[in-house]
């Protein structure tokens, strides 16, 4: 098994979140910004939707391997109701 610099701070969480919407966003992570942006002022309204707590993001390629320009990451974002 390879020593991994980071190991002590990778924990596993478990997620409850119900309903969710979620996004699939490639390029860098310091470009996240606008397509979180798009899903909660475009596509959630338009779908009576808001957020409920926290999103999260689930890294899909590797990015000591990939171009970031070619990093995919799913970026999540448990919803509810507008108005509750």
């Amino acid at each position: 098994m390879k020593d991994l610099a980071a190991g002590d701070r990778v924990r596993l969480d478990d997620f409850h979140e119900g309903r969710s919407v979620q996004v699939l966003h490639i390029g860098p992570y310091s470009q996240e910004g606008p397509t979180i942006a798009r899903m909660h002022d475009e596509y959630m309204p338009q779908h009576a939707l808001e957020p409920r707590g926290d999103h999260h993001e689930i890294y899909l390629s590797d990015a000591r391997r990939v171009d970031p320009a070619r990093l995919r990451t799913i970026l999540r974002q448990p919803v509810e109701a507008t108005g509750g």
